[in-house]
């Protein structure tokens, strides 16, 4: 057995990177405000303040209960997403736009969502589906 494993279950964190050419104050306010997630996203009443609860509109899935976890203004935003995920957005300017990063963590095969579905399962669709929603918010930052 891997003794440096934490978790023999933990699954790899989803990680999109991805070059934005606009300004890394637009992308700032894609992430970090109600107006902006629900552009390409989905909608929530999110606020950039570190404690700040709120809730994101899952669609099918229905209300998924957030919270703000940490906020380092233009550079980072991170939240619990439901009853085991993070989800962070990182922001690096850089000469021709930002660069961004979203991190979605959390993930173990032993466990199942809030709608009973296996993380494993999730983590697949999960994957491919923020393939393109990161595509949507390039889209959006034009």
């Amino acid at each position: 057995m891997d003794s440096s494993s934490s978790s023999s279950s933990a699954l790899p964190d989803i990680r999109q990177e991805l070059m934005l050419h606009a300004p890394v104050e637009k992308v700032w306010e894609m992430v970090s405000t109600e107006q902006g997630l629900r552009t390409w996203f989905m909608p929530g009443n999110l606020e950039p303040v570190e404690g700040h609860e709120f809730i994101l509109e899952a669609g099918p899935f229905g209300q998924s209960p957030c919270q703000v976890t940490e906020v380092l203004p233009l550079h980072k935003l991170s939240f619990r997403w439901g009853k085991d995920w993070t989800l962070t957005f990182e922001l690096n300017e850089q000469p021709e736009g930002t660069d961004f990063t979203l991190i979605h963590s959390g993930w173990d095969a032993d466990k199942l969502t809030e709608f009973g579905q296996a993380h494993a399962i999730v983590r697949e669709r999960m994957e491919q589906g923020w393939a393109g929603i990161v595509q949507k918010l390039a889209q959006v930052v034009k």
